[in-house]
C-alpha cells in the first residue's frame, strides 16, 4: 500500500491527539494567515484562502480561530513567512518534497538536512525530485453526496481532469490552474467539499523493504512535527505488515 498515504493515519494511533490538534490548527492559522494576506481577507474573493478555510474546517478548526487567523492578516504586528520548497532524497532512493511556511529560511533548512541526515537520506537542491510528481488540485467529496454518475458528469462539466469514486467517496484530480474554478462550481451543487487543496501527486510509487519503511516514516514524522513545515509529499509503498507494527 501507498506508505504516504497511511502515513497520518499511523500517526494519529500512536500520538496524542491534543497534541496533534494543535499543532494541526497552528500550521492551518499560518496558511490562512499568509493567504489572507496576499490577497483579500475574504474567502469569497480570494481562492487561495477559501481553499485554506475548506482544509480549516476539514479538521474541525474553530470558526473563531478561522476568523482570528484572517484578522491577524491585517494586524501590523503579524509575521511575513516565506514559501518554500525542499526537495531530497530518502533512504531506498524514495523522492520527497516539502512546502513550508518560514519566518527564517536558514533555520529551517538547516533543521530539514539534519532530518535527512539522520534518517540516512540526503537534502538535494529544489527541482532535483519534483519531475517525478505531479502538481494538480484535489478535491474530495463523501460518497453519500452524489451518485458516481452523478458526480463525473458534474465534475467533467465543470472542468475537472478525473473522477475516481469509490464506497468511501469520490476524488476529483483538477489542472493547477482549474482547482479553484472547479471546486466553485461543485459546490454550487453538492455543498461545500469535504477536503479542497494543492497537492504533489507521485508518478510512480517505488516498493522498499520494511527497514527502509521504517527509517521514512520516522523522516516523514519528524518532518511534519516540525512547525514550519506545511505539506509532506513521497513515492514509496510499504508493506502491510509494516503498517501494522508502526501503528500498533
Amino acid at each position: 500500500m501507498a506508505g504516504h498515504s497511511q502515513f497520518k493515519n499511523i500517526m494519529h494511533k500512536k500520538g496524542k491527539q491534543d497534541a496533534i490538534r494543535s499543532k494541526v490548527f497552528s500550521k492551518l492559522a499560518r496558511e490562512i494567515t499568509v493567504a489572507a494576506k496576499m490577497g483579500m481577507p475574504d474567502p469569497a474573493m480570494n481562492p487561495r484562502l477559501r481553499l485554506a478555510v475548506i482544509a480549516a474546517r476539514a479538521e474541525n478548526m474553530p470558526k473563531d480561530n478561522i476568523e482570528r487567523a484572517i484578522k491577524k492578516a491585517s494586524g501590523g504586528d503579524s509575521e511575513n513567512y516565506d514559501e518554500v520548497r525542499y526537495e531530497g532524497y530518502a533512504p531506498g532512493g524514495v523522492a520527497v518534497i516539502i512546502e513550508a511556511l518560514t519566518d527564517n529560511r536558514n533555520r529551517t533548512a538547516g533543521e530539514i538536512r539534519s532530518y535527512f541526515t539522520k534518517a540516512g537520506g540526503a537534502l538535494a537542491e529544489t527541482g532535483a525530485v519534483s519531475f517525478m510528481f505531479d502538481h494538480i488540485g484535489q478535491i474530495e467529496y463523501d460518497a453519500k453526496v452524489a451518485s458516481e454518475d452523478a458526480m463525473m458528469e458534474a465534475a467533467i462539466e465543470a472542468g475537472a481532469d478525473d473522477v475516481a469514486s469509490t464506497p468511501d467517496g469520490h476524488e476529483i484530480t483538477t489542472s493547477l490552474e482549474g482547482l479553484a474554478e472547479v471546486a466553485k462550481a461543485l459546490e454550487a451543487t453538492f455543498g461545500e467539499a469535504k477536503k479542497s487543496k494543492l497537492i504533489w501527486r507521485p508518478q510512480n510509487n517505488i516498493a522498499v523493504d520494511d527497514e527502509a519503511g521504517e527509517k521514512i516514516l520516522r523522516l516523514i514524522g519528524s518532518l511534519e512535527d516540525n512547525d514550519d513545515v506545511q505539506n509532506v509529499y513521497a513515492n514509496f509503498e510499504i508493506s502491510d505488515a509494516l503498517v501494522v507494527k508502526m501503528g500498533g
